[in-house]
């Protein structure tokens, strides 16, 4: 099984741009190994077991390590507060995990409402929540090559949506200002700003489901 296979050296290279200003193609090879690293939290939640024990090989320290960390702790708060939402994520959308074309179609679908009416922390990590969710639905359907496609439709994802604004925070690193202790009265301020990526959410699935005209 070839998923989520990742190398040392790729992994400390992702890690070294934290040093410096990032160019696009650093942030969306960031985007992905964070990508691969929520998938494998949520499929080891979800109790799917792989025949390489090196899938479950957590990002490597340093400051992609603490950015993992942060984005899978927001995600679940977010997968907490709506847990309906982020499970069965295919059966929502009615879709079929045969089909790379229609599952990339359908993620980003989804993405694309959920930032339509702008940029935050809270829809970023509900984009992660969706792909994560939308990979177990995969793996439990015996689609586990589908996970490639997934991550590789985030990080074009971002290439395209999120990149500039990403830059303009310096980076992956500013998520980390959505929490700063672990006093529970804090966590609205990234949760304020996730709210509405529910509702783009919920559109999304409609949207997909409803036929072309």
């Amino acid at each position: 099984m070839e998923v989520l296979r990742r190398s040392s050296v790729f992994a400390a290279e992702v890690m070294e741009v934290f040093d410096r200003s990032p160019t696009d193609k650093e942030l969306v090879s960031q985007a992905k190994a964070l990508c691969r690293d929520y998938i494998n939290s949520r499929l080891i939640q979800a109790g799917v077991s792989w025949s390489k024990p090196e899938y479950n090989v957590p990002v490597p320290g340093g400051k992609l390590a603490e950015v993992s960390t942060i984005l899978l702790r927001l995600g679940d708060e977010l997968e907490y507060i709506r847990p309906n939402v982020y499970r069965n994520i295919a059966r929502q959308l009615n879709i079929s995990l045969h089909s790379e074309t229609v599952v990339s179609d359908a993620f980003l679908a989804v993405a694309a409402q959920i930032f339509t009416a702008g940029i935050t922390w809270g829809k970023v990590v509900s984009l992660y929540a969706v792909a994560a969710g939308l990979a177990v639905d995969c793996v439990r359907h015996a689609q586990p090559a589908m996970v490639h496609t997934i991550v590789d439709c985030l990080g074009e994802f971002v290439r395209k949506t999120l990149v500039t604004w990403l830059k303009r925070r310096g980076g992956w690193a500013d998520i980390t200002k959505c929490v700063v202790n672990t006093d529970p009265s804090l966590r609205s301020h990234w949760l304020v700003a996730a709210v509405c990526s529910f509702g783009h959410f919920l559109k999304a699935i409609f949207f997909v489901l409803l036929p072309e005209r």
